[in-house]
């Protein structure tokens, strides 16, 4: 097969780099606060002008941005060019109060298709190769991220979008692509289809699985890997900053994701105190968009937990895999508590699915978790062992059934008083 080369921002020495983001932030920074009336305000409220950006270290000293900034804006206060301009309006899922909304000028879906482009090529996909797309279409950022990203990159785009399962596991029976794009939640409900239509995952077409729109652990990987036989690579974006392709494991390392810093600009901060964090120390990631005209974002806090790691496939840095995030974290009898953690132990306990659901309910005043999963009654007691062991808490684990997904997961039901 052909090898490609890479576009030259992927190999550019890191000083180079650093003035291409410098010139770029500068002008995100001004773009936003000469058309941005909000940000505007928050600026001059912090006492800070574009002006005042003659580092990337200078970065630090202007607001963050929030999901209440968008939702406070809603819904097209944080566009900064006329809507005559706008060629594209997506929205986030909105699991709380309004939905987010994001705008694209044709520019902005030129730059997120050579991105997404970007990324499949550097999960090991070529051209002339069918791609199989699985996540949701409509105001969801995945399904036509992907497609244009795909077809970018000349592969043959098969469009199905989410649901439908019967006919995804008939689709890639018949026509045999050699790539899938989904969430690995439901990646994990069609590998459920095809055993149940007699039909062995591990010999199907696919050779290349692109996850994401949900946090995963590395547990999931080597699970899904090894039931359906394919390589499975890591698939960052959200919608806010741009949708999917604003980082993406390299098929090469798979050592985390390349973060495209030429267009996005990456800082880790303390969730807590919203002070920047070093290099290699865990945090909260924040973004600023670099080359975004429709809605740009400065200093915007995704709520995603994960560490800023050297370059290796790519001059760019990378960031670690993302398994949680701060307002994800649960807080049971008083220890912190992370989805991702539960899936890691879950998964490594023999006789049980990788389907399940944590329950939160208060027991009298205390709180109370109950783990639904799926599998043999016998293993979860072992799993019930292991969350004492390694967690700290006490969790009731129930073998019941578990509702597949069609996007992303819904991983925690929390029934407490609010």
């Amino acid at each position: 097969m052909k090898a490609f080369a890479l576009e030259l921002q992927e190999k550019a020495p890191r000083e180079e780099l650093r003035r291409l983001q410098l010139e770029r932030l500068q002008w995100s920074l001004t773009h936003a606060y000469e058309h941005v009336p909000h940000f505007r305000r928050k600026f001059d409220a912090g006492g800070v002008k574009p002006s005042d950006c003659r580092s990337l270290a200078d970065l630090q000293r202007f607001p963050f941005t929030t999901k209440a900034d968008l939702r406070e804006t809603y819904p097209f206060g944080m566009f900064a060019v006329p809507m005559e301009r706008v060629v594209r309006i997506h929205a986030s899922s909105g699991t709380t109060g309004k939905p987010t909304v994001v705008g694209y000028t044709a520019r902005d879906i030129d730059t997120w298709s050579t991105l997404m482009a970007r990324s499949i090529r550097a999960a090991g996909a070529r051209p002339g190769e069918k791609v199989h797309v699985a996540y949701g279409y409509g105001l969801f950022t995945g399904g036509l991220g992907a497609h244009y990203g795909a077809e970018r990159l000349g592969l043959a785009v098969i469009p199905l979008g989410g649901g439908m399962t019967e006919r995804q596991v008939q689709l890639i029976a018949d026509f045999k692509p050699e790539i899938i794009m989904v969430t690995p939640s439901y990646m994990l409900a069609i590998a459920d289809e095809m055993e149940r239509q007699g039909f062995d995952p591990r010999a199907s077409s696919l050779r290349l699985g692109i996850f994401g729109a949900e946090p995963w652990s590395n547990e999931m990987r080597r699970s899904i890997e090894a039931r359906v036989g394919l390589e499975a690579l890591d698939l960052y974006g959200l919608s806010e900053v741009m949708g999917p392709g604003v980082a993406q494991e390299c098929s090469e390392t798979k050592d985390g994701l390349t973060l495209w810093e030429d267009h996005f600009y990456p800082e880790i901060v303390d969730p807590e105190s919203g002070e920047p964090l070093p290099d290699g120390q865990k945090g909260e990631l924040v973004f600023t968009s670099l080359t975004k005209e429709a809605l740009p974002v400065i200093r915007y806090r995704t709520r995603d937990l994960t560490r800023l790691l050297p370059p290796t496939a790519r001059s760019m840095r990378r960031m670690e895999k993302i398994t949680g995030r701060s307002d994800d974290m649960l807080i049971i009898r008083g220890v912190n508590v992370f989805p991702s953690q539960i899936e890691e132990l879950l998964l490594k306990t023999a006789g049980l699915s990788p389907h399940y659901v944590l329950e939160v309910s208060m027991d009298g005043p205390l709180d109370h978790l109950a783990v639904v999963v799926e599998g043999k009654p016998e293993a979860a007691k072992a799993l019930g062992h292991s969350i004492k062991a390694y967690i700290g808490i006490s969790a009731e684990v129930r073998i019941g059934a578990v509702e597949r997904s069609i996007g992303k997961a819904k991983r925690v039901i929390d029934k407490r008083p609010r």
